[in-house]
């Protein structure tokens, strides 16, 4: 017996002792993680509660060259709603919510009243600390919603909540829309992604806690790092030419039907892009910014490489402007294959000078083929002196790549030299093929195109740009002077007579490119696709800036370059020359006027502005457009005009830019000759319209 109860104790006293060993350990570990392990596992409970997360900063501004705004960050705000007892009492809570329920539902128009107010209460009940009321709140809407009842008293007793962000907003929306560039999933393109670094600024900090429902909500912490804003960028875009360019290519596009085009302008001087439009056809049936043209698609270009043939032949001396060139009927046969003119019974024997104003593959073929096939090799390195084979190296991601053919490169055959003379076998974006012609007009200075001026931050210019120098002479100042005078010729007697104008002359050659097209197939009716453009400079005796348009596969029987790029260039120009060219600004030094003038016919906003500069008293209640205006010596007074639908209205006494869109609205084509303001018009007014028909101003 005795030994059963010393057998018992003894295990007691073992169960005992494993006990306090174990109660030991416990505490030892105990000790051990509040000691020595603490501040790891309290940063780690923390760190599941706690967390920094990043304040965006708001993006710089892209502005055109006269400062307005091409893309800039709005700030938007999602409003939250801590709706716990730990900041509002049910009593205020209850005694605001219908009243602000009420005004939600008018403020944003997309619940009830009732709707509102059940979810705000459903919050309540469930004491949500960050309950979401609304995203995508504008400023205005916030300035309105912090005067409602409950959120008047703030965070702290109302349980407001503002969270900001910002949203990218183009005010011109799609305005040389690929170029400015935007943001999809993190990709930037366009200006946005080339100038991202200044662009974005430095984000900021912001202490958020994780609420009972598993949302974040944001900690009004001292210890928050505010964000820096992003700089501005002042681009070289003229809102004004960006806008007739585009009117131009969107209108040519839609006459013909085609699938898509580009058109760029550039200032000789400076290689700046002051204008630059990609409008491709979308299944909606309009046109949009969808893919940059200019920049990224490298194509044969067709008849407008001609112009970097004849440069060469002229700078190598194996041609002359007036050497006879034999075209015969049209046909050559080179190797394997017939190489043919446009004009089936071809143009016979006619000068170098000719071969390029009627743009006839034969005569610049057999210009190129005859005197560089023993070294064709000289012909090419002839076209790499021009840096036509070197990308332009643009800040903007995407440049296609340019391809001048070597001799011993796989692809070289008996073809590729006369081939290559009229612009196949080549390849190359209309960005760089209006350089080209940028250069020539320019006195053989090739500029880098350019299209950021200026970095801003707070309006003070920190960085400036200035223009860049490619090649400082593509050839001699004899062989530009021939070939310009070439390129007046297209205009004045060849291949572009259609755009031809009194008022000042263009320089420029027409393109006609037959082109397997991979992004729309062939054309269906004739199995062909062709390319039409025509890239040229104005005014021809003083350039100032260079321009090409490129159509991709117009419809119907009209296809060419003279016919369907041409028009749109000289529209362009026309009104560029109007604006920009024929009233240059007036010098800051030049004294005022001593007297008030008067005016016949005008714009009666444009008069207000213009009457403003002077000390004088203007006398109008009108509410029109358009209008008269009546000086004495202090004191100016309006006069009404009106147009009559259909019918031919009067712009004599009128500025040209009014004419022009007073015109050209109601339907008509107008040419003009002179400068200043109309004094004649060749269609008497008030006669009936008739859509398309031209109309004759003389400007005095």
């Amino acid at each position: 017996m005795k030994d059963i109860k010393s057998d018992i104790l003894w295990r007691v006293h073992l169960v005992y002792f494993v006990t306090a060993i174990f109660a030991f350990l416990i505490l030892f570990r105990v000790i051990y993680i509040q000691v020595v392990e603490g501040d790891h596992w309290r940063e780690l409970a923390r760190s599941s509660t706690m967390r920094y997360d990043n304040i965006d900063a708001a993006r710089g501004d892209i502005c055109a060259d006269d400062g307005r705004l091409l893309a800039t960050s709005i700030p938007i705000y999602e409003i939250r709603l801590d709706a716990s007892s730990l900041v509002s009492s049910d009593e205020v809570f209850f005694g605001n919510v219908d009243s602000l329920a009420y005004h939600l539902s008018r403020l944003f128009g997309d619940r009830s009243p009732a709707a509102y107010r059940n979810a705000l209460a459903h919050a309540r009940r469930n004491q949500e600390r960050f309950y979401l009321v609304k995203r995508n709140v504008s400023y205005n809407q916030l300035t309105k919603l912090r005067e409602f009842p409950l959120f008047r008293l703030g965070r702290y007793r109302g349980g407001l909540i503002v969270i900001e962000n910002t949203r990218r907003e183009m005010p011109y929306r799609t305005l040389a829309a690929r170029t400015i560039g935007y943001e999809r999933q993190g990709i930037f393109v366009g200006l946005e992604g080339a100038y991202r670094d200044y662009l974005e600024g430095v984000q900021g900090k912001r202490l958020m806690q994780r609420t009972s429902g598993g949302n974040w909500m944001p900690i009004n912490d001292q210890n928050e790092i505010q964000p820096q804003n992003g700089k501005d960028i002042i681009t070289t875009i003229n809102v004004r030419m960006q806008d007739f360019t585009e009117s131009a290519l969107r209108k040519q596009l839609a006459r013909y039907n085609a699938d898509y085009g580009t058109a760029v302008v550039m200032e000789v001087a400076t290689g700046k892009i002051k204008a630059i439009s990609n409008l491709t056809f979308n299944p909606n049936g309009y046109y949009e910014e969808s893919f940059n043209f200019a920049i990224g698609e490298s194509t044969e270009p067709g008849s407008t490489f001609k112009l970097a043939s004849m440069l060469a032949a002229l700078e190598d001396g194996v041609v002359k402007p007036d050497d006879f060139i034999h075209t015969g009927e049209g046909e050559r046969a080179y190797a394997d294959r017939v190489m043919r003119d446009a004009r089936e019974e071809g143009f016979g024997t006619i000068t170098a000078r000719e071969v390029l104003e009627v743009s006839s593959n034969i005569g610049i073929s057999s210009i190129i083929y005859d005197a560089y096939k023993d070294k064709p090799e000289r012909f090419v390195n002839r076209l790499k002196s021009m840096n036509l084979h070197e990308p332009l190296g643009i800040e903007i991601q995407g440049e296609g790549i340019p391809v001048i053919r070597d001799v011993n490169s796989p692809g070289w055959s008996g073809i590729s030299l006369p081939w290559m003379a009229i612009g196949y076998e080549v390849s190359l974006t209309p960005l760089q093929i209006l350089t080209l012609y940028n250069a020539v007009a320019n006195d053989g200075r090739m500029m880098k195109p350019m299209f950021v001026q200026e970095v801003r931050q707070t309006g003070k210019t920190i960085k400036h740009f200035s223009p860049q120098v490619i090649n400082r002479s593509i050839a001699s100042a004899a062989t530009l002077e021939m070939v310009k005078e070439m390129l007046i010729g297209v205009v004045e007697n060849g291949t572009a007579q259609n755009i031809r104008t009194n008022g000042y002359q263009i320089a420029g050659k027409t393109g006609t490119a037959q082109v397997a097209n991979t992004r729309f197939g062939y054309r269906r009716e004739t199995g062909i696709n062709y390319r039409a453009s025509f890239a040229g400079f104005f005014p021809a005796e003083n350039p100032r800036y260079s321009a090409i348009v490129v159509i991709q596969n117009p419809k119907g029987w009209v296809y060419t370059g003279g016919q369907v790029a041409a028009p749109a260039f000289r529209e362009i120009a026309d009104k560029i020359f109007a604006t920009e060219l024929l009233y240059p600004e007036k010098p800051e030094d030049e004294p005022l006027m001593a007297f008030l003038p008067s005016f016949r016919n005008g714009n009666l906003e444009d008069l207000r502005t213009i009457y403003s500069a002077f000390d004088c008293q203007q006398k109008d209640t009108i509410q029109a457009q358009w209008g008269s205006a009546r000086a004495s010596s202090d004191t100016v007074s309006f006069r009404q005009r009106e147009f009559i639908e259909n019918l031919i209205p009067e712009v004599v006494g009128m500025s040209l830019k009014d004419a022009l869109f007073v015109l050209e609205n109601a339907g008509l084509r107008v040419r003009f000759t002179g400068r200043g303001i109309v004094r004649r018009q060749s269609i008497a007014p008030g006669l009936r319209i008739n859509p398309g028909s031209v109309i004759y101003l003389e400007l005095n």
